[in-house]
């Protein structure tokens, strides 16, 4: 968020930031607008704006913001009493019979001059590295690439406990409509409006007897088959299983800690890698290899790179491409393939109207993805 503000500050300091997760539902867009546009006459008197929803059932994965007139059911802006973490369930059940309490969306509205003069004030150690690595940027492609240098010494901080939970300038804006964070596989059961059984499913997935259970497959080539499960969740990625009791749903986060010290691939990589020029998609991986789906979008160039500790070779599955290696330019077709060396500067392009299909075999000591050197 601070670097987004610092990034408007030498375009248009005046501008309004509305900051949303982009994995929330929010199905009601018009009765959403309406909830901003309470929020901007706050911001528009210097205000810090943060959303919240009112509870319907004791959520323990949400944390929740206490009001200062839990009377008032108006819907208009009102200071904030304070953040609550999240609760218990026995917390949660008395903070839903107190009323008063909103779930905190993670939404807020602000000038980015007001939030850079709200960190100034309360985190001045962010400041430094984070103007070092906007200053230290550079285009991507379709995106802008912060340095990573300075990046790396900010710590991992919110910015309610950063900002928020200090400055006495935030305003809380309720909101009345339905909302999901999607925060949780249970969440995700709830939305996608389970059958008579309480059964949800996605994907190719075979159920027999089974109730009030989330069945998810992320592969058509990998069949989830559940028989008899009540109150589960089972969920089938290319690259890990997951299966566990509804009410357990929360401990995940547990278990992406337990696999990053484990150093698993799967804490901090999905399988499929999605990128201006298209994406890419990890089809198996071993000591010293590992094979990818890559598919470029009509249009979509792949920068001039090159690698240090990993040689590549692409072989055409479907649709044509250009390819630049060392100064010499190929046109591949279906089938035909090319061998890229390691340290070889290469590029891809599809000039064509449709996708193109790769198959890309990696081998080297060094496999991960900051392997890069981009040229153009």
């Amino acid at each position: 968020m601070l670097a987004a503000a610092l990034y408007l500050m030498n375009r248009a300091p005046d501008a309004v930031m509305l900051v949303a997760p982009s994995d929330h539902v929010i199905p009601d867009t018009d009765l959403f607008h309406a909830a901003v546009a309470v929020g901007l006459d706050a911001v528009a008197a210097g205000k810090l704006v943060t959303f919240g929803v009112r509870p319907n059932r004791p959520e323990t994965g949400y944390g929740y913001l206490e009001l200062t007139d839990a009377r008032d059911g108006s819907g208009r802006a009102q200071p904030l009493r304070r953040f609550v973490e999240k609760p218990d369930l026995a917390t949660a059940r008395a903070m839903l019979a107190e009323g008063g309490y909103l779930w905190n969306t993670g939404i807020f509205l602000f000038t980015a001059r007001d939030l850079i003069a709200a960190v100034t004030a309360h985190v001045p150690e962010l400041m430094p590295p984070v103007s070092a690595a906007l200053a230290g940027a550079r285009p991507d492609l379709g995106f802008l690439r912060l340095d990573a240098r300075p990046w790396a010494e900010l710590p991992a901080v919110s910015i309610d406990y950063a900002v928020m939970e200090k400055s006495n300038r935030l305003i809380i804006v309720p909101f009345a409509g339905h909302w999901s964070d999607l925060g949780s596989w249970s969440a995700v059961h709830a939305h996608r409006a389970p059958d008579a059984d309480g059964v949800a499913q996605s994907g190719s997935v075979t159920a027999i007897g089974c109730r009030n259970s989330l069945l998810w497959s992320e592969t058509p080539a990998l069949e989830l088959v559940a028989l008899g499960l009540d109150n589960m969740i089972a969920v089938a990625m290319p690259d890990a299983v997951l299966v566990a009791r509804m009410d357990q749903d929360q401990v995940v986060r547990q278990a992406v800690a337990q696999l990053r010290t484990q150093g698993a691939i799967q804490a901090d990589q999905s399988p499929v890698a999605y990128r201006p020029w298209g994406h890419a998609e990890y089809l198996t991986i071993g000591p010293g290899f590992q094979v990818r789906r890559v598919s470029v979008r009509p249009g979509g160039v792949i920068s001039l790179q090159s690698h240090a500790h990993r040689a590549e070779h692409w072989i055409v599955v479907s649709g044509q491409v250009q390819v630049a290696l060392d100064g010499h330019h190929s046109h591949l077709v279906a089938n035909q393939s090319i061998y890229l060396p390691r340290g070889s500067r290469h590029r891809l392009e599809n000039q064509q109207a449709e996708p193109a299909i790769l198959i890309e075999v990696q081998t080297g000591s060094y496999l991960s993805d900051d392997d890069v050197t981009r040229y153009e």
